[in-house]
């Protein structure tokens, strides 16, 4: 399978986030990255589920929807209402996994779980028979620009071989400094998915940043 690119709309101009859609449609992006912050589970304050919508309207991508707050449980369903392909929560944000899970699963959502960089990759283990994907967060939440930490590689790379091993669907996303080097070694360790931001709207040709990323599959 070859490498997914979801490009993540915190680097894209806020003012211009349906063009921001178009553009990475015509690219050949597989998903939207949106960035939820709630400014408590982590500092910055970005979009809510109406945003969601009205982006929904201007996109036939999957909105990747990464949930970088509290109370992932209590805004499930207005993000699922909203247009959410996939919702993806912090196991740091919550006491069980588990019963969120199954909830996004119940509103017909791909189910993600996330970790910050601080975060053991056993910690998710037990729960990725029962995920679409999981987020391995390569800079700390909350705030678009920072440089990738190679620390997270072998993170990476034990999650990648546990779903291997155990012969799980669960496909590995990884956000944080991803650019063609870092994304390239990202894939080496066994990522399916990439999350770009800073490396595809502020590049010079951003359909140009786009194709290198999905040419690391080949």
């Amino acid at each position: 399978m070859g490498i997914l690119v979801s490009p993540s709309i915190l680097s894209a101009d806020f003012a211009k986030l349906a063009e921001a859609a178009r553009q990475m449609e015509r690219a050949g992006a597989d998903w939207l990255h949106v960035d939820v912050m709630d400014g408590h589970f982590v500092p910055n304050i970005t979009i809510g589920p109406v945003v969601v919508k009205s982006l929904k309207k201007h996109t036939s991508l999957p909105l990747d929807v990464h949930l970088m707050i509290t109370d992932p449980l209590k805004y499930a369903e207005p993000f699922a209402k909203a247009g959410a392909w996939g919702l993806t929560f912090h196991i740091e944000a919550v006491r069980d996994p588990a019963p969120v899970i199954a909830e996004f699963k119940r509103l017909g959502v791909k189910p993600g779980l996330s970790i910050k960089p601080k975060t053991a990759a056993s910690a998710v283990l037990p729960y990725l028979k029962d995920l679409h994907l999981v987020l391995v967060m390569t800079v700390e939440p909350g705030f678009g620009g920072q440089a990738f930490m190679p620390e997270m590689v072998p993170k990476i790379r034990e999650i990648s071989g546990y779903i291997r091993d155990h012969k799980l669907s669960c496909q590995v996303e990884v956000d944080g400094g991803i650019d063609a080097m870092t994304g390239r070694e990202s894939a080496a360790a066994g990522a399916h998915v990439l999350v770009a931001g800073n490396s595809i709207f502020n590049a010079p040709d951003p359909a140009a940043a786009v194709a290198q990323l999905k040419a690391i599959g080949n």
